[in-house]
């Protein structure tokens, strides 16, 4: 996949209905040039799968998509193993993706196995529920050495250094990253996207509940958006529970999981939510 290619993959997305935008396309050519395929019929692009390597501990294989006309035709089981071989190229320790429960049988046949559910909440709003929310928190600009601190805290609940792709998400949406501090210690971290129909909050994470409520409450301020989205670990019952007192639904499952030996699973009980599904 080029960066000519994106077109393409903004109309498979689109047939789909997902969030993504360019810009996160964008972010897997940046990250992996040679890692991202398409598979075309007569010229035309029929599918798609990305990868993204941290620190070759773990990678990530997302944007599998094939259009409608195609599918049935072993089209995504092929751009898969040639993402799994590229990444096995590598010598990645673990690939990991989030299935949907219609993907999980193939990626079980690829020798994936479950590690944890995940749940993705989704709050609709008001115009007027937007100015209700939007006085909480300030907006001043971050300090380097919070931003440093936050990309710092997400090796340890990650458990790979993905700093050059939260750095991606601050730049383009720097309202949106927050950290709290306590005893000059991170209690907690937010950041976010501006999707196509929604902002996405993620990764969240937090020591507390007190600071994953403060987190929650900023984003939604500052987000302008009537939809969010927020992909929450299903272990959380906290999150949860959280989510639903601020107004979300609970939409459809997902289950992270795992190929090869999963040496760094990070601490996934201090996340509230994760990035998203396409990069974990």
């Amino acid at each position: 996949m080029t960066k000519a290619d994106i077109p393409a993959g903004i109309r498979l997305k689109e047939i789909a209905g997902w969030n993504q935008t360019a810009a996160d396309w964008e972010r897997f050519l940046e990250a992996s040039p040679e890692g991202c395929f398409v598979a075309e019929h007569d010229g035309q692009v029929c599918g798609t799968a990305t990868t993204i390597s941290f620190e070759n501990r773990v990678a990530w294989i997302g944007m599998v998509l094939v259009d409608l006309e195609y599918r049935s035709q072993g089209i995504g089981t092929k751009l898969l193993a040639r993402a799994i071989e590229y990444l096995n190229d590598l010598q990645v320790t673990a690939i990991k993706l989030d299935a949907t429960p219609q993907g999980k049988p193939l990626y079980e046949k690829l020798q994936f196995v479950a590690e944890y559910e995940i749940e993705r909440w989704t709050l609709r709003r008001s115009a007027s529920d937007i100015v209700k929310q939007s006085g909480f928190g300030s907006r001043e600009p971050l300090s380097q050495e919070l931003l440093e601190s936050i990309f710092e805290a997400d090796k340890e609940s990650f458990g790979a250094d993905r700093g050059f792709l939260l750095k991606s998400l601050h730049r383009d949406a720097p309202d949106f990253t927050t950290g709290i501090w306590n005893a000059c210690e991170i209690e907690g971290y937010a950041l976010g996207r501006r999707g196509s129909f929604a902002d996405h909050l993620g990764p969240w994470m937090a020591k507390n509940t007190t600071t994953a409520c403060s987190l929650l409450e900023i984003f939604l301020a500052r987000s302008p958006r009537e939809v969010v989205v927020v992909d929450s670990l299903k272990s959380n019952a906290v999150a949860g529970e959280l989510l639903k007192s601020f107004g979300f639904s609970y939409s459809r499952p997902l289950t992270r999981m795992y190929r090869g030996r999963n040496d760094h699973p990070g601490r996934p009980e201090l996340l509230w939510a994760i990035l998203g599904p396409e990069f974990g």
